[in-house]
């Protein structure tokens, strides 16, 4: 039997930094989270606001939150379980409930902060696509990064 070297000594063990719990958990991808919360030096003391969406086994969860120096700040929710109080009874966790979920999510920041009034959707629907044009108002549109979180965004499956 040949002797084998240790190549992991007590020294190496005493240096050794463990990655952050929720790195180490793989729930957060910090390179992706940095680039979400991180806000030009000239805009300061403004909000970034990110449309966070997680699915769990059963539903489709939606947030709408901005970021601190204490913590993230959530300003609205909504999940897709709420959605049979509008007659969607089962089937939480496909693409037609998060559409739902987000939809929800989005009438009430805009009902909270008083631009549902202001910004009218599509009146007629005919299939086309639809952007709210920057106008020269006092108030523009409320815009938020979509984070989804490990999940990797394809087109397709």
């Amino acid at each position: 039997m040949a002797f084998v070297k240790v190549l992991k000594n007590k020294a190496y063990f005493k240096r050794f930094q463990v990655k952050n719990r929720r790195r180490r958990e793989g729930k957060t991808d910090f390179r992706a989270r940095r680039k979400m919360v991180r806000q030009d030096k000239n805009k300061f003391n403004s909000r970034k606001y990110r449309l966070i969406v997680r699915f769990t086994n059963r539903k489709c969860i939606c947030q709408i939150a901005y970021a601190t120096i204490r913590g993230d700040m959530i300003i609205a929710q909504a999940n897709s379980s709420e959605l049979t109080k509008y007659g969607i009874p089962c089937g939480h966790k496909n693409y037609a409930a998060a559409y739902c979920t987000g939809l929800l999510v989005a009438r009430r920041v805009l009902k909270q902060f008083g631009l549902d009034e202001k910004f009218k959707g599509k009146e007629e629907l005919d299939g086309e696509d639809y952007h709210v044009e920057d106008e020269e108002t006092e108030q523009r549109p409320f815009k938020c990064i979509l984070d989804v979180g490990l999940q990797s965004t394809t087109v397709g499956h």
